[in-house]
């Protein structure tokens, strides 16, 4: 994995996004108020698992996704701010607009974290709600950023990981989803002081900066207009 090592001039470095599809059933859980009739939707099942080569020829090492989970419920998930989005994003941050569930619990059970969601009543929410009612077969799937060592024929996840939800709401996460990988993986990210960038987005900030302090006025108009192709 490439690093930015100018802080002086990034002041961060790049990482990966990287999907994970798990291949179990998720469970639903429709539960309905005997006083308000109201049905309460939820999945639960394995949203994660350590130690364990997975179909994309990654492997999570314990300590490293033990400790980031643990980060994870004590800024997330315990504040009630834990959110997934229905589909495949291709950005490492959750767009609240998108967001269907709230995800509740994300505990350790052997080599494998269980979680729990709950579905929330946003138009997302909604649509994963009718999914459910109709009988949809619906997965989940993690998303996060890092850099990648290989090792013993994987590809293993190293100490930088972050984890930006447990879980997303996908159809048939069994399914083949190279085109997907190859969107959000073919991307760079950078964590720059508490912020997520697109790698490209700021190394152009960073040559107009560059431009500007040497004078440079026709390489800042060239960049400008990149920047604003990116809008």
């Amino acid at each position: 994995m490439k690093r930015l090592l100018d802080k002086d001039k990034t002041m961060g470095y790049t990482l990966k996004l990287i999907s994970e599809h798990i291949d179990h059933n998720t469970d639903y859980l429709i539960e309905q108020d005997e006083k308000s009739g109201k049905k309460n939707y939820k999945i639960k099942g394995i949203f994660m698992q350590a130690d364990i080569k997975n179909r994309n020829g990654r492997m999570y090492p314990m300590e490293i996704l033990s400790k980031e989970v643990n980060r994870y419920n004590k800024e997330y998930v315990n504040e009630n701010r834990a959110f997934g989005e229905l589909g495949h994003p291709d950005g490492p941050t959750v767009n609240l607009e998108r967001a269907s569930h709230m995800i509740t619990s994300l505990q350790p059970d052997g080599k494998n974290f269980i979680g729990e969601a709950k579905i929330l009543s946003t138009p997302m929410g909604e649509i994963v709600k009718s999914l459910m009612d109709d009988g949809a077969k619906l997965g989940v799937s993690s998303r996060g950023m890092g850099s990648l060592d290989q090792k013993n024929g994987a590809n293993v996840v190293r100490k930088d990981f972050y984890l930006a939800t447990a879980a997303d709401i996908v159809a048939d996460p069994s399914a083949p989803n190279a085109f997907v990988e190859g969107i959000m993986e073919g991307k760079e990210w950078i964590w720059n002081n508490g912020l997520i960038q697109e790698a490209e987005v700021q190394q152009i900030k960073d040559n107009i900066e560059e431009n500007h302090r040497t004078n440079n006025s026709a390489a800042d108009s060239l960049e400008f207009a990149r920047f604003l192709q990116k809008l």
